[in-house]
């Protein structure tokens, strides 16, 4: 079961970035005026250090999938492979579709319903 997590929503639209650690709830909205490839890993690193997290090998990552922009999905992807690689805990990812409202109970029942996919080779992006 997936108990403390980072969810990267950021398909170019709404884009949001969830925390859950202790059993509390964290989202952040990243800001449309500033380039989501810039902010992203800013937004991270400050909700990281705000909430004292210790990324450990039983926290985990879900990102979104898409369909969505295509810079939006790969960054995020890429911050989120880097941070798997760096410090060794679980990637997943899943559709938007399947999310509904960027909620805590919804992403509980993601991860309930087992909607969430290991394997992140094919994105989907809107063209």
């Amino acid at each position: 079961m997936i108990k403390d997590f980072l969810i990267l929503s950021c398909i170019g639209k709404n884009d949001k970035i969830g925390l859950r650690v202790n059993n509390k709830f964290y989202i952040h909205d990243l800001q449309k005026k500033i380039n989501n490839n810039d902010q992203i890993v800013i937004s991270i690193l400050n909700l990281i250090k705000k909430y004292k997290v210790n990324i450990h090998s039983k926290f985990s990552i879900l990102v979104n999938k898409g369909p969505g922009s295509f810079s939006s999905i790969r960054t995020s992807l890429a911050v989120a492979k880097g941070i798997k690689i760096s410090k060794k805990i679980n990637l997943f990812g899943f559709k938007n579709s399947d999310l509904g409202q960027f909620s805590l109970v919804n992403i509980e029942l993601l991860i309930k319903k087992n909607l969430l996919e290991k394997n992140l080779i094919k994105p989907l992006y809107l063209s």
